[in-house]
């Protein structure tokens, strides 16, 4: 069973808007190459999908564009080429390597899970609060940006029951941004 991970940038004060934290540096996109290459496949809600394929599907014409530095290239490629499922219950269809999962969406990534892999990866806001619900995300990865942003979008806002998690690994970014990955500890009922 492929393992299902939840990553994502923070500010100290809960805030995962994509333009609260500090801008990319070739470290943190060398930490987010790397941590997408454990990906067998992404999983994105409608509005993280389209922000995704806006900013990293590659052109027609083959060339990143001039806003791009090389060193975002490795991220772009990766995303561009990995196979996406699409959560959305507006879009018709999706292309960019993608398929729409329609129906139960619990009974849906668990069959996802199901399949041999080295993982799947999730980001955003909204999917993954429903993914933490239903108990299905196994590894929460942040990022914490040394910023308070004051407003926007927080972390799991609204999530039903707490989850305890148990640190399984932390790097720090001369940033001074830290990654902490964490497992979810399973307590016996």
């Amino acid at each position: 069973m492929r393992p299902l991970r939840y990553s994502i940038n923070v500010t100290l004060d809960g805030c995962c808007h994509h333009e609260a934290g500090l801008p990319p540096d070739e470290e943190s996109m060398r930490y987010w190459t790397t941590a997408i290459r454990r990906a067998d496949a992404l999983l994105f809600g409608r509005v993280t999908y389209q922000m995704m394929e806006s900013a990293w599907r590659q052109p027609a014409t083959r060339t990143w564009p001039d806003w791009m530095d090389e060193w975002e290239t490795p991220l772009a490629e990766t995303i561009d080429r990995k196979k996406k499922y699409v959560v959305s219950s507006t879009l018709s269809s999706v292309d960019w390597n993608a398929e729409l999962l329609r129906g139960d969406l619990g009974q849906a990534v668990q069959l996802l899970k199901q399949e041999s892999g080295q993982g799947l990866w999730v980001g955003g806001v909204t999917l993954p609060l429903a993914l933490a619900d239903l108990g299905l995300i196994d590894e929460y990865e942040f990022v914490v940006q040394p910023v308070l942003a004051g407003h926007g979008p927080t972390l799991l806002a609204g999530l039903r029951e707490r989850v305890q998690l148990q640190l399984v690994e932390r790097q720090e970014f001369r940033s001074g941004a830290v990654a902490m990955r964490y497992r979810p500890t399973r307590v016996p009922a």
